[in-house]
């Protein structure tokens, strides 16, 4: 987008953030609801739902650099909403990437104003985000007859689409994984919700179960077989996005430490000079400063066209671990007050532990960033 187009945008949904959405927190809170009768119509108007479709489909087209800090200040907000926008801004950008004409024609000025929205169907029970997965879909002329379950998928409380990765044909490996849009309302299909999370309050994830559901052929994303390099594709810039989750998270914390410690009086003089409390502050600033320069450095490369299979695993581990520790901190800083509801350090401390999990484990982090090394990738 234009820079001058895209601060103004930016200054429009920061005030919405802060304005509307700050003051509703509470309320999404206790009712672990974002109501869609509320909140829809308001981020369409602030353009929420398009943000990284191109403008030729409706969308504001923004680079990564551009909606990082976007994501950022969200997640200084809300954990829950931050969870559901991503997901479908994620989504809409695998069908940029994946999609065919004809699909990008028919579904992403749908997406871009929030008629419509698909879901990111990969995870299941028994496996990852891999080849391990039990979904299947087996051709019958014009349709696939899709079988299995997938689990903790984000939005189905309202998406329209599901994105079911599955095995089209199993003696492919890899290349027999495809990514097929399933309606909500093809039968065969259910929908089971997950119990509420510790954290990121009125995002909703289901268990989906799909016994013979008949689906047209042409609900293929792209190509039959693309399916697993599409969602790790996705995947992989979507570990960024989760690194600005962090960001944003930990900025709020360092910043609500920073004025309690100033105004917080203990025998006589504010706590902010006291030498232990000056460790807290400091460390914190420390993990917010590196992770958001590992944050520049990634988005400058995806806008450059660059894979960053490395960058994203790093900034996503870091990320999650920097979170943890500066929530932590954050609520030693502020004590006993930081461990009620009526504190943001409550809430803040519960949301980033959802960023030690989302978009894959540390662990799942930490096995692609040494695969990719001892294959020679190059940090450049």
């Amino acid at each position: 987008m234009d820079p001058e187009k895209f601060e103004a945008l930016k200054a429009d949904i920061f005030d919405f953030f802060w304005r509307e959405l700050d003051p509703a927190v509470p309320e999404i809170e206790k009712t672990g609801r974002i109501a869609p009768e509320v909140w829809f119509p308001k981020f369409r108007e602030h353009g929420l739902w398009g943000l990284l479709i191109p403008e030729e489909y409706g969308g504001s087209g923004l680079t990564m650099t551009q909606y990082i800090p976007i994501l950022v200040e969200m997640s200084k907000v809300h954990g829950g909403v931050r969870v559901l926008i991503h997901v479908h801004n994620s989504m809409s950008k695998g069908i940029v990437r994946g999609g065919r004409d004809e699909q990008k024609k028919e579904l992403l000025p749908k997406i871009a104003t929030g008629e419509i929205s698909v879901a990111f169907g990969l995870t299941e029970a028994k496996s990852g985000t891999g080849r391990d997965i039990k979904t299947t879909a087996v051709r019958q002329g014009d349709h696939y007859v899709i079988n299995g379950e997938k689990h903790l998928i984000t939005n189905t409380d309202f998406a329209d689409y599901i994105a079911v990765y599955c095995y089209t044909d199993k003696n492919a490996g890899s290349r027999g994984i495809s990514g097929i849009l399933v309606h909500r309302d093809t039968p065969g299909f259910t929908l089971e919700p997950h119990k509420a999370l510790l954290g990121c309050r009125g995002s909703s994830h289901g268990i989906l179960t799909f016994k013979d559901c008949l689906v047209p052929a042409d609900m293929v994303i792209g190509r039959e077989g693309d399916g697993l390099e599409h969602a790790l594709s996705m995947l992989e810039t979507s570990r960024v996005f989760i690194a600005a989750s962090s960001l944003g998270t930990a900025e709020r914390a360092l910043e609500v430490a920073l004025d309690f410690s100033k105004k917080r009086v203990t025998f006589g003089k504010a706590i902010a000079e006291r030498e232990g409390v000056r460790q807290y502050l400091a460390d914190m600033t420390i993990d917010v400063y590196a992770l958001r320069c590992m944050l520049d450095d990634a988005c400058r490369k995806i806008d450059q066209g660059r894979p960053i299979p490395v960058e994203a695993s790093a900034c996503k581990t870091f990320g999650a671990e920097a979170v943890c520790r500066v929530t932590e901190t954050a609520l030693q800083t502020v004590g006993g007050i930081g461990y009620t509801a009526a504190h943001p350090i409550e809430m803040l401390h519960r949301d980033a532990r959802l960023n030690l999990l989302e978009e894959g484990t540390l662990t799942i982090q930490r096995m692609v960033i040494a695969r990719a090394m001892l294959a020679g990738y190059e940090l450049t």
